[in-house]
């Protein structure tokens, strides 16, 4: 299983954008995914998953502003982040479930205040 991820960059407080992570070898469309990101100085978090049949689950500092969401037929799994802030700047990394864990290399977000 390979996860690229993709759609990290430098962003102004209150802007959006929109990761996206595509799947080679794994299944969004059965098994779901999750969005994770790690903070300078701060232990890697979650921050949203999906399941196969698209139940969502957020955390609480993302709740309103941010929305998991997935393309089976692509197997491409999303996350639109809006109304970002400063907090929101860290590494953001995909991951699937399949028999074994599967992280992408991870993409960088930058909100500048």
């Amino acid at each position: 299983v390979q996860l690229q991820a993709s759609g990290g960059g430098l962003v102004q407080a209150g802007g959006s954008l929109r990761l996206s992570c595509a799947a080679s070898g794994g299944t969004f469309a059965i098994y779901g995914g999750g969005w994770y990101r790690r903070a300078p100085g701060k232990q890697r978090e979650l921050v949203a998953d999906i399941t196969g049949r698209g139940s969502t689950n957020y955390a609480d500092s993302v709740k309103g502003r941010f929305t998991i969401s997935k393309d089976n037929p692509k197997n491409t799994m999303y996350l639109q982040m809006n109304s970002l802030k400063s907090e929101d700047t860290a590494v953001y990394y995909c991951h699937i479930w399949q028999f074994g864990d599967y992280w992408g290399q991870g993409t960088q977000v930058t909100v500048s205040s």
